[in-house]
């Protein structure tokens, strides 16, 4: 799926699911290059297909917290700079007290979000050393954009990867002798697999959560064991699968694909909508077992 196509797509979910209005929505999805006709057809074909409204909420109950300290995981990280493809790249950086490996954190379309930053002080304190690259860098980074989807639009698909190779370059160097892994989360998830599609990587693994595979993946050279996580729900994303499965397959890539039932696209940001705890507990839980199998 290219990259404006999802991006655009991205939209008009949060759209569907009420966090946009459909003036700013339709603002958006404009800045990624639709017509108004082609915007309006992909707002109503979103909203066709979002699940029914759930029955009102009895007034006791609260939203799902998340299962781990937010505040713990996020007070572990810190902001760095780092040398880019084109200039300096901004990032969320945790060290691990004993790491087992580092991981590169690959952020939804929304850029360095605060769940971001926690996702990465969290790694850090299950033993993984971890940096969350702004990928929103060359265009000022994720606080001074004001619409981060459209920003990110903006870029290549081959700078958008120069960038995250440039953020493994700086994980290696400050978790020397680390084995590396990567994860990313929508658009990040997208990502992950467009840099193991690049060529050959130092990656020893990789989770894509629910990202969308790039066009005709390949996936010549890449050496990392792969965990696929997807969302029952998540159709277009699962659209993808076969061909991913294929690709990594004929590439003699090792992987496993997991599909969380009952969840919905970007399931694991307990800052959303989507949120799912049994699934995002239960993706965690994989994750870090594939993680020690693999980056140690």
């Amino acid at each position: 799926m290219a990259l404006r196509s999802y991006l655009a797509t991205e939209v008009a979910l949060d759209h569907a699911d009420g966090l946009l209005t459909r003036r700013e929505a339709l603002r958006r999805l404009g800045t990624l290059g639709l017509t108004a006709v082609a915007a309006s057809g992909l707002l109503s074909a979103c909203a066709d297909a979002a699940p029914a409204p759930a029955a009102p909420a009895a007034p006791t109950s609260a939203p799902a917290a998340p299962d781990y300290d937010v505040a713990a995981a996020t007070a572990r990280t810190e902001a760095i700079t780092f040398p880019g493809g084109t200039g300096s790249m901004s990032g969320a950086f945790a060290a691990a007290q004993s790491p087992k490996g580092a991981v590169l954190v690959v952020h939804e379309n929304r850029g360095l979000t605060d769940h971001i930053r926690a996702v990465t002080g969290r790694l850090a304190g299950d033993g993984y050393t971890a940096l969350a690259p702004d990928l929103l860098s060359r265009a000022g980074g994720t606080a001074g954009a004001p619409d981060a989807t459209a920003a990110l639009g903006a870029i290549s698909e081959a700078d958008l990867v120069a960038d995250l190779r440039s953020g493994l370059a700086e994980l290696g160097r400050r978790a020397s002798g680390a084995t590396l892994g990567a994860v990313g989360f929508c658009f990040g998830g997208g990502m992950v697999w467009q840099l193991l599609n690049s060529g050959p990587t130092e990656l020893a693994a990789a989770a894509p959560f629910y990202g969308p595979a790039p066009d005709n993946p390949a996936f010549t050279g890449a050496k990392a064991a792969v965990l696929g996580i997807f969302a029952e729900q998540d159709d277009r994303v699962n659209a993808g699968r076969d061909t991913l499965d294929r690709a990594l397959t004929a590439a003699n890539v090792t992987h496993e694909f997991v599909t969380e039932p009952g969840a919905n696209h970007a399931f694991f940001n307990d800052t959303g909508p989507r949120y799912n705890p049994t699934a995002a507990t239960d993706a965690y839980r994989r994750l870090l077992a594939w993680f020690g199998t693999h980056l140690g």
